[in-house]
């Protein structure tokens, strides 16, 4: 009763026959860009830089806290007694 009925003879889907309208748009490449050593030796020396700063920032903000964080407890110990 609840089971579904399956044709004897499935029809195939229908297939697309017809053509496109337009054809497929031509893919053009990006024009060459002429890279020489310098610029390279420049984009890896701004690089390097770069990350040097960021490490030293990173550095910095690390031992500040820490500075903070000591001088925070002493204070808390010096103000208890």
């Amino acid at each position: 009763m609840f089971l579904p009925k399956y044709p004897d003879n499935p029809t195939p889907p229908p297939a697309h026959t017809h053509a496109p309208t337009a054809p497929a748009p031509i893919r053009r490449s990006l024009p060459s860009v002429a890279i020489d050593k310098n610029t390279v030796a420049v984009v890896l020396v701004g690089g390097v830089v770069l990350t040097a700063l960021l490490a030293a920032v990173a550095v910095t903000a690390i031992s500040v806290a820490v500075a903070a964080a000591v001088l925070r407890s002493m204070l808390r110990d010096h103000n208890r007694h």
